[in-house]
């Protein structure tokens, strides 16, 4: 696959265990600099599990043992002088379920620069809350409520005010696990023109089930199968002319 674009993140042989039995199988690919990546594949196929290898969240489960590389801007994020909170401060993560802190609108955003002593309590940090909203697509709806919960809002909402929360801390990679999973259509395309527009500042990685999804906001799609990443390349090719019989037996419909 030629490319012109930069490359952000450098994945080498990377393999993934949980105790005994593995999960990833030797997965290599170049991630691209302000571009949507898509991950597709049948539930249980890795594609979450490797969402989470790029900001270290399996660190959190003790029975996980990796190896290979993850390099970020020329640096193998695994290499045992990165500090794993460092990382998850530059590759920011949005669940599938939206799960603001039980707090006000205004402390979701604020919480985590106050705490990493990004900004001081008042303009500043006033001035980054409101930013980091507007580039979420929601401070025209809150603006007037920033001191009720974050938990109060609608499902959509509740998703955007996450991505603020998310930009919040200036990450350079933002991490979705099907984030429109469980919102319905409306609140969806405003995730799916979020993106459009986050990617202008942000490379974005996405796990998504839904292949019109891929189609519609993915640069490039990576299809998983059983651990391995079995095709990966812009995202018309992968969807008009795979190469694998198995990527167009899944975007057919015909497994999965």
């Amino acid at each position: 696959m030629m490319n012109e674009n930069k490359t952000k993140i450098e994945v080498k042989n990377l393999n993934l265990y949980y105790g005994s039995n593995q999960a990833l199988f030797d997965i290599t690919a170049n991630l691209y600099e302000n571009k949507i990546t898509a991950l597709i594949g049948p539930s249980g196929c890795g594609k979450s599990t490797f969402l989470r290898c790029i900001n270290r969240m399996n660190d959190l489960i003790p029975i996980v043992k990796i190896d290979g590389k993850i390099i970020i801007d020329k640096k193998n994020i695994y290499d045992k002088d990165v500090d794993e909170v460092s990382v998850r401060k530059r590759v920011g993560m949005v669940f599938q379920q939206p799960n603001p802190f039980p707090k006000s609108i205004y402390d979701n955003v604020a919480y985590a620069p106050l705490k990493h002593g990004m900004v001081k309590k008042g303009k500043d940090c006033d001035e980054l809350v409101e930013t980091s909203l507007i580039k979420a697509g929601l401070w025209n709806e809150v603006k007037d409520k920033l001191t009720t919960p974050g938990t109060s809002l609608s499902g959509g909402q509740q998703q955007r005010l996450c991505i603020a929360r998310t930009i919040a801390i200036k990450p350079e990679i933002i991490l979705m696990d099907e984030p429109t999973s469980a919102l319905d259509p409306i609140s969806t395309e405003k995730i799916e023109a979020l993106m459009l527009e986050l990617k202008q500042d942000y490379t974005i990685i996405t796990v998504t089930h839904n292949m019109q999804q891929a189609a519609r906001v993915a640069d490039y799609t990576a299809f998983f199968h059983l651990g391995k990443l079995i095709e990966y390349d812009v995202t018309e090719t992968i969807f008009v002319n795979p190469t694998n019989k198995k990527t167009e037996d899944y975007i057919t419909g015909r497994f999965g």
